[in-house]
């Protein structure tokens, strides 16, 4: 984006949308659906990506010895896709009667999803921990989430000047608990049985996506 002369810190909703940000209505009245996912890859500037990839990278130190690296690419991508969906639905059900919607982008939604994904995992009695420190760990992951989802719905209120996309947040989250209940974690487990469980769930959450994918689809006529 830079390299295309975009601003380094701040850039402007049409350069958000000109490399795939989310929007209500280019996808449900565009036939723009490739948004939901590329928007998890577009940031608002220097700042909005560093802060995203450091709880990325915090969370995703905890979350691929128990997921594998599939499974984190897997929920990364289905999280932050069920996000932008939900955040559609909002901002569609909200601003569709002054034909103005907000921008959307950026990976928080797949991290809360990653961060519900850890909150599931790290309950399971397989793991070779001590509960003591998987006490901690689970404890510091809903500390993390409760506490951004609280910011989140404070940038709501009418008058805030921060912008904040707390419905992708908490769609990304909800997935992020689905994507997990099924599964067991790859610790502590027969790896055939971590492997079919990952496709188990891998195919629900998809089928669950495409499915609300076609509800959001009528909702413009």
């Amino acid at each position: 984006m830079v390299a295309n002369r975009v601003s380094f810190l701040n850039p402007s909703p049409e350069d958000l949308l000109r490399f795939g940000a989310d929007n209500a209505g280019t996808v449900l009245l565009g036939g723009d659906w490739w948004r939901i996912v590329s928007a998890m890859f577009v940031h608002v500037g220097i700042i909005h990506l560093a802060t995203n990839m450091w709880c990325l990278w915090n969370l995703g130190l905890l979350a691929e010895p128990l997921m594998g690296s599939a499974g984190v690419l897997a929920v990364y991508i289905l999280t932050g896709a069920a996000g932008n969906l939900l955040s559609t639905l909002y901002n569609w059900l909200k601003y569709h009667d002054l034909g103005a919607f907000s921008v959307g982008a950026g990976a928080s939604g797949a991290v809360f999803g990653i961060a519900g994904a850890l909150i599931v995992l790290l309950k399971s009695e397989r793991l070779p921990v001590p509960p003591r420190e998987l006490y901690k760990l689970r404890r510091s992951v809903i500390y993390f989430a409760a506490i951004n989802l609280m910011i989140g719905f404070a940038t709501m209120i009418p008058g805030s000047i921060v912008r904040i996309d707390n419905m992708a947040h908490l769609g990304g989250f909800s997935c992020g608990l689905l994507f997990a209940a099924p599964m067991v974690p790859r610790l502590g487990s027969p790896r055939p049985l971590f492997l079919r469980r990952l496709r188990i769930t891998v195919v629900m959450v998809v089928a669950l996506l495409v499915l609300f994918g076609f509800y959001l689809a009528q909702l413009p006529g």
